[in-house]
This record gives structure tokens, C-alpha cells and sequence, in this order.
């Protein structure tokens, strides 16, 4: 079914493959409102991986549901300006994403490969993959060099264990600042606004 392929982004700025060989020493950075941020060095990067945990009392259906409307979704990952569905294809889909930037800092754009896998147990794994090559550049903006992490979606009743985890390159050049406030911001904002959605009636 068409629809059940079309996914998010996932924000932004977000493969499972083999995580241990680029994230390792977890550790929590942010714990609040039910809601769980690691952070890992990654070898041969100055810039960190991030791990967002939170549980949704919403049905993965309905989680599923609102991650597959693409242009919606960027209402909920983090400083999401634009996004919308380039191709899909089989259980993969790939997607264009604009990002919001503080002053002085050029705005990034994102072309993400989504690569969706239903488990035996349920759950839902999502691998994003960054495909900087797969759309020539955008005047005034700076493609997203990489991206690697995946989307977690593991049935607890009827609620929704939920595990964002991603390793990005930027691009171009990003103060230290920016980056190390991203790394936390990034997972809080996009799972509680995603929480927010999911736990309407």
C-alpha cells in the first residue's frame, strides 16, 4: 500500500546497519518529561550522535500514520522549514527537507533515503540514510553532507516505545555552539512534538 511507505524525514537531521561501529559510549544528556537524550562521540567526527527515547500512549498505527504524511511531518521535526516526497519505490522513499538556521549560519537542505522494514515482532524500523548527490544543489543552501540513524516504533500495548537515533555531518561550516545545542534540541523537539500529535484524541 502506497501510503504505508510514504515516511517522514525524520528530521531531520537522521542506518541502523551497525550502530555500535559509530556510536558506543552513550550518555544521558537531557532526561525530562519522559523523554531520554544520549549523546555518543563518533569516531573520526567532531560532531556527536543522539539518541531521543520516549514511550506514546498512541497506537503505532497512528504514530506510523503521522510520520508517513511528509509534508505534515515537518509541523513536528525540529526547525523543519519544507518537506516533501521525491520518489517511491518498494519499501523505500526518498524525501526533500528544507531546515531552519539561526542568523549567519547558511540553512541546510537534506535529500533522505527512508528504507522501512516491518519486524517479526511488530515494531517498525525506519533507517535514514543522507543522498547528498541525488538532487543537484540548491542556491542559497548547503546540502547535508550525511546522515545515518534510523526511527524505532516498538508496540507496548497501546502506547508506542518510540527510539530516534541519527549521526549527521552538516556541511559546510557549523559553529561549535550550534552543533552541540542541535544534537540535544534535535531529538527532545522532535519526539515531544511528535508525542503532542500522536496523544491527541
Amino acid at each position: 500500500m502506497r501510503s504505508f511507505k510514504r515516511i517522514a524525514l525524520l528530521c531531520g537531521m537522521g542506518v541502523l546497519l551497525a550502530p555500535a561501529a559509530w556510536a558506543e559510549n552513550w550518555q544521558v544528556a537531557k532526561d525530562k518529561d519522559g523523554i531520554t537524550v544520549s549523546l555518543s562521540e563518533v569516531a573520526g567526527s567532531q560532531y556527536k550522535a543522539y539518541r531521543g527515547v520516549t514511550v506514546i500512549k498512541a497506537p503505532l498505527a497512528k504514530v506510523k500514520a503521522l510520520q508517513e504524511d511528509v509534508a505534515g511531518a515537518c509541523a513536528w521535526i525540529h526547525e523543519c522549514e519544507s518537506q516533501k516526497l521525491l520518489k517511491h519505490e518498494g519499501d523505500q522513499t526518498w524525501t526533500y527537507s528544507r531546515f531552519n538556521t539561526p542568523p549567519l549560519v547558511t540553512p541546510r537542505d537534506s535529500v533522505m533515503l527512508v528504507t522501512t522494514t516491518q519486524q517479526a515482532d511488530g515494531s517498525l524500523l525506519r533507517t535514514l540514510e543522507e543522498k547528498p548527490d541525488y538532487l543537484p544543489a540548491e542556491k542559497g543552501f548547503v546540502r547535508v553532507a550525511k546522515v545515518e540513524g534510523f526511527w524505532k516504533l516498538v508496540p507496548k500495548g497501546d502506547s508506542t516505545e518510540v527510539t530516534y537515533q541519527v549521526h549527521t555531518e552538516p556541511g559546510g561550516s557549523v559553529p561549535s555552539w550550534l552543533a552541540n545545542k542541535f544534537v540535544v534540541d534535535a531529538p527532545f523537539n522532535t519526539l515531544q512534538a511528535l508525542r503532542e500529535r500522536a496523544e491527541k484524541p
